[in-house]
């Protein structure tokens, strides 16, 4: 008997590249498309209503927002502003959901939601994707703030893109190896510094100004402003590999749950090059302060794409290079869910 299909949350009409959720509201924005290149594949952002139906979760879209030739590659969400990596540029966007006018104060009052709802014998959620498709009772407007480029390589893209924990300043890394750090919303930059030898594979404000990039020249590095403070060494400290070196892929800070003011750090290591019998990736878990491993763990053979923790800082979401997602507990970095959908991915970031 054939492994059972994961049932599907949403199917855009581009290739995904981003995903970010807004539990407050209720909120997944999905990004991608097929760049520049005239083979008919649309560039855009969707805004996708989040609901329980029957005790499934569903989406359906609100808002479909065109980006003309631009893929959006990579996303930071803080509040109502999406940062949006598009080739060489980042496009600060603002978006805004209505109740539309005609409806009573009831109808109102339920609009404020901000989590997703819980309906019994609703209609399946609608799969079209229209330019303007949207809830019965809500709308939703986007409009293009500033923009800027924040890469400067012979083959320029924005890798990754992400905000400082009051939203008053974004960070950008890219093909180049330079961080730039800028304000929002004027875009104004604030500080430039080489970072890495090569690419940028991801980075990650902390608190007090602290930042972790991780590249493809194996490194993983805490800077203080443009200073560095220390490298991480995960090999000297983990299992070890002489045959086989490990570059790190993603990297996350997360809230500890029982301790208000305590910090971790997450980072996925993964194999620098691809092999016939690929060995294991791995997941680590460092102290946010000191910037010492805590404990690593295997998290299997498949290549490991992104990772994202939640707000709560209780789970750790993976995605892979061949589509299937893993959940995993923070604290001991046990895994718990393994499927091959999104669906699962995002009702984990929701908790």
């Amino acid at each position: 008997m054939g492994r059972r299909r994961a049932p599907e949350l949403y199917r855009a009409p581009f290739p995904l590249y981003a995903l970010q959720v807004d539990p407050s509201a209720g909120l997944l924005i999905a990004a991608g498309g097929g760049g520049a290149a005239k083979t008919g594949i649309k560039n855009g952002v969707h805004f996708l209503q989040l609901e329980q139906i029957n005790g499934r979760l569903s989406a359906s879209l609100l808002h479909s927002h065109d980006t003309e030739t631009r893929a959006t590659m990579n996303l930071a969400l803080a509040g109502n502003i999406l940062a949006a990596g598009q080739d060489a540029h980042c496009q600060l966007l603002r978006f805004q959901t209505l109740q539309q006018k005609g409806k009573n104060k009831a109808e109102k009052a339920g609009s404020k939601e901000q989590r997703p709802r819980q309906r019994k014998g609703a209609a399946p959620a609608e799969k079209k994707s229209g330019a303007e498709t949207h809830q019965e009772g809500v709308e939703l407007s986007v409009e293009n703030l500033q923009a800027v480029q924040t890469d400067f390589s012979p083959d320029p893209l924005q890798k990754v893109v992400c905000f400082n924990h009051d939203s008053t300043l974004l960070a950008t890394g890219g093909t180049d190896g330079y961080v730039r750090v800028w304000k929002v919303p004027s875009l104004e930059k604030v500080l430039e510094f080489k970072a890495h030898e090569g690419e940028i594979e991801d980075l990650a404000v902390g608190p007090e100004g602290k930042l972790v990039t991780v590249g493809w020249d194996l490194k993983a590095s805490v800077w203080q402003k443009d200073q560095l403070v220390t490298q991480l060494h995960w090999q000297e400290n983990g299992p070890t590999f002489s045959h086989t070196p490990y570059r790190y892929q993603a990297c996350r800070f997360g809230q500890v749950p029982d301790q208000p003011a305590g910090l971790r750090l997450f980072t996925v290591q993964i194999p620098h090059k691809r092999l016939r019998q690929p060995p294991p990736c791995y997941l680590t878990a460092w102290d946010g302060s000191t910037f010492l491993p805590l404990r690593t763990r295997s998290c299997g053979h498949e290549v490991i794409s992104c990772l994202s923790v939640s707000e709560s800082g209780t789970f750790l979401g993976l995605g892979t290079v061949t589509g299937s997602v893993a959940i995993y507990i923070a604290f001991s970095l046990q895994g718990v869910f393994l499927c091959g959908c999104c669906c699962c991915y995002v009702s984990g970031l929701l908790l």
